[in-house]
């Protein structure tokens, strides 16, 4: 397992090692105890999947409080663009984001820790895996519009399939001036 700094502090891309050979391949998508030696976040309670057809944007989800979530976050099929948002006022990178491609071929993952507000695009029909550090609180959801203004997050696709929940979320500045 490789892992590289991103330019968001605390976010993480992580590359397995992918043995291969003509019957196939194996990777290790989680091991507590090499995590652990890592001293990466390694004790994650939830695991959550999803489907998603090409066009589909879900996002920018966050839990807040006690509730929030660390996300170990891969692609076992298909191709998404995922992003975090860094949503911690007290950071330097506060409002600034990352895209990271992944894909079920190069079995990448990502690392979003708390304090950011997370969310993908499907780039084809893909299904979406990801462990989370708390289980899901409805009281305690929150998210950003995904076209937010002040964000101006430079989004590939200008008519996305939003769900109507994620259409009702509010900007990034309607968020912070009311928390």
């Amino acid at each position: 397992m490789e892992l590289f700094q991103t330019t968001l502090e605390g976010v993480l891309l992580i590359e397995p090692a992918i043995f291969k050979d003509e019957r196939g391949y194996f990777f290790e998508s989680f091991n507590e105890v090499v995590w652990q030696k890592q001293g990466l976040p390694h004790s994650f309670i939830q695991d959550n999947q999803s489907f998603s057809t090409k066009g589909v944007l879900r996002g920018l989800h966050f839990q807040k409080g006690i509730h929030a979530q660390g996300k170990l976050v891969r692609v076992v099929s298909g191709k998404v663009l995922d992003i975090a948002v860094d949503i911690r006022p007290e950071s330097p990178t506060f409002g600034k984001y990352e895209f990271f491609e992944l894909d079920g071929k190069t079995n990448q993952m990502v690392y979003i820790p708390v304090g950011f507000a997370h969310g993908f695009l499907a780039l084809e029909d893909s299904i979406f895996s990801y462990k989370c550090t708390a289980g899901y609180d409805k009281a305690s959801e929150a998210g950003i519009i995904w076209n937010d203004p002040t964000l101006q997050i430079k989004w590939p696709i200008s008519d996305p399939i939003v769900s109507e929940k994620d259409l009702l979320l509010p900007t990034f500045e309607a968020y912070f001036k009311s928390n």
